[in-house]
């Protein structure tokens, strides 16, 4: 894969962590716990102030309480991804009856750990989403070089125009937005589940066959052999990879 503009190589800053949580000393000690693992640390109180917060700041995660003063988990979960908000979400909760698990997953939820948890587990676990997030999120528009391109596919991210060869290729927004996904997670195997989250927002009626006949009718358009693609590849039982 390359680029027409390369990134400057800087040293990433620490990852930024918004815990929602009314509990002040359970509040104070995460926070404590999370700060000497070397994340940037910020903590409201309340629903009404965790979306006030949202809407100005951009974290990397946010560990979740669901019972909240003035607006539950549940709808602070639901109203920041109506808000396009791209954080990862840990929801915390001592609530451990599974409907409320299979509806925070359903409503945009990356992870449900029950309370009381081990603070090594739970710091694990932060790890690993945060890594996922690294891997995965796409980079600001700033970072955005002009050009991708991989074998004779050319991506022009200012237009948003796709050519192969000297041909332009006709791609919907969806699939388009699908291809720039791929490219940005960087040969790293992105889940049915991610593109769902990420690219489509879990849209209504959304199933992850609808993610793959996206993926088959770009390997369609940008393939010289859909049946044995060498671009868009199928990682059994993970999802899919751009190989370059």
């Amino acid at each position: 894969m390359t680029y027409t503009a390369e990134r400057p190589h800087t040293m990433a800053p620490p990852s930024r962590i918004l815990v929602v949580e009314d509990n002040d000393a359970l509040a104070a000690g995460l926070c404590t716990s999370f700060e000497v693992e070397g994340y940037d640390v910020d903590r409201v109180g309340d629903g009404d102030a965790a979306l006030a917060w949202l809407a100005e700041n951009h974290p990397d995660l946010i560990i979740l309480d669901l019972m909240l003063p003035t607006t539950s988990g549940f709808d602070v979960l639901r109203r920041y991804r109506a808000m396009n908000g791209t954080a990862a979400v840990l929801i915390l909760s001592a609530r451990d009856q599974e409907v409320d698990k299979v509806q925070g997953f359903r409503i945009g939820a990356d992870d449900y750990v029950v309370k009381p948890v081990g603070l090594l587990e739970l710091l694990a676990r932060i790890e690993a989403m945060l890594r996922r997030v690294r891997d995965t999120r796409p980079h600001t528009p700033g970072e955005l070089p002009a050009r991708f391109a991989f074998g004779d596919v050319v991506v022009d991210m200012r237009t948003r125009t796709v050519s192969r060869g000297h041909a332009l290729v006709d791609l919907t927004p969806m699939e388009f937005d699908l291809l720039v996904f791929l490219l940005q997670a960087d040969g790293n195997i992105v889940s049915r589940e991610t593109l769902m989250r990420q690219v489509w927002r879990y849209s209504p009626g959304l199933t992850s066959r609808t993610v793959d006949q996206h993926v088959a009718r770009l390997r369609h358009k940008i393939e010289h052999d859909p049946a044995e693609p060498r671009h868009i590849l199928t990682v059994r039982k993970a999802g899919y990879r751009l190989e370059s």
